[in-house]
């Protein structure tokens, strides 16, 4: 019986690959996001590679706790048995200083970095918890290690998602299940240009003169963690690029 897998922004970059990922090492996918025609697309591309039981899509925002609700119990019984929840969604808005920062960019990091993945825990964990198995991945950043130059809020959202995997980690020892917090450093996909409004030019800035992660390179991580023997539980990892040695250090030539 493949394992099934749920992954909240699977529309573009990591969550993508990860989908695209565990779809290649034979679980079955649950994509999610707000985008439908993303969602299709890639739904398309899966069940193109891996037959037709590969994927099953679900649109909603996952900083709607009745969406993300009613999205998970409309799931048919063959895809109610979640292995592996992937809680990916998020993103970064703005690098102003804090004193400049624009509220509903705060707001909207805050909705969607915390109460996201807090509302995807709320509603798939008690499931694993009676069925006895489950992995719950967070994806956190480096940037939750420490704050730097306008990161501030998300900086700031991202160690709320340490804490919150962490007291998850506590709170589930008791259980067969496991949860790791994966933080990525500097990755070259969509998220530059969602945190400059679309401005390309200060995106493309951001990779120069280094060469960033990949979205697969994060994926391959997650699936590695996922498939770890059941009495091994990855905590934490942080994964960088070679001249990237911290949120802002970073060797550019």
């Amino acid at each position: 019986m493949k394992k099934i897998a749920l992954v909240t922004g699977a529309t573009s970059g990591i969550g993508m690959a990860c989908a695209e990922a565990f779809a290649a090492a034979s679980y079955r996918v649950i994509i999610t996001g707000r985008n439908t025609a993303a969602l299709d697309s890639l739904y398309d591309s899966l069940t193109a590679l891996h037959g037709p039981d590969a994927a099953f899509r679900l649109v909603f925002d996952v900083c709607d706790p009745g969406a993300c609700t009613s999205a998970v119990s409309s799931l048919p019984l063959e895809w109610q048995a979640i292995d592996v929840l992937v809680n990916n969604a998020g993103l970064a808005l703005g690098l102003e200083p804090e004193f400049e920062g624009d509220l509903g960019d705060w707001y909207t990091m805050i909705d969607t970095n915390i109460k996201g993945v807090l509302n995807m825990t709320r509603i798939i964990v008690p499931g694993m918890i009676e069925r006895g198995r489950g992995h719950i991945i967070n994806m956190g950043s480096v940037a939750g290690d420490a704050a730097y130059a306008g990161g501030n809020v998300y900086c700031a959202t991202k160690s709320a998602v340490k804490a919150i995997t962490d007291g998850l980690r506590i709170d589930v020892a008791h259980t067969p299940l496991r949860v790791t917090l994966i933080k990525p450093g500097l990755v070259e996909t969509n998220f530059s240009r969602v945190r400059f409004h679309g401005d390309n030019e200060r995106a493309d800035n951001v990779y120069k003169g280094i060469e960033p992660l990949t979205a697969a390179d994060i994926a391959d991580t997650v699936v590695y963690t996922a498939q770890a023997p059941a009495h091994v539980q990855i905590a934490e990892v942080l994964v960088l690029a070679t001249h990237q040695a911290n949120g802002s250090i970073i060797h550019r030539q």
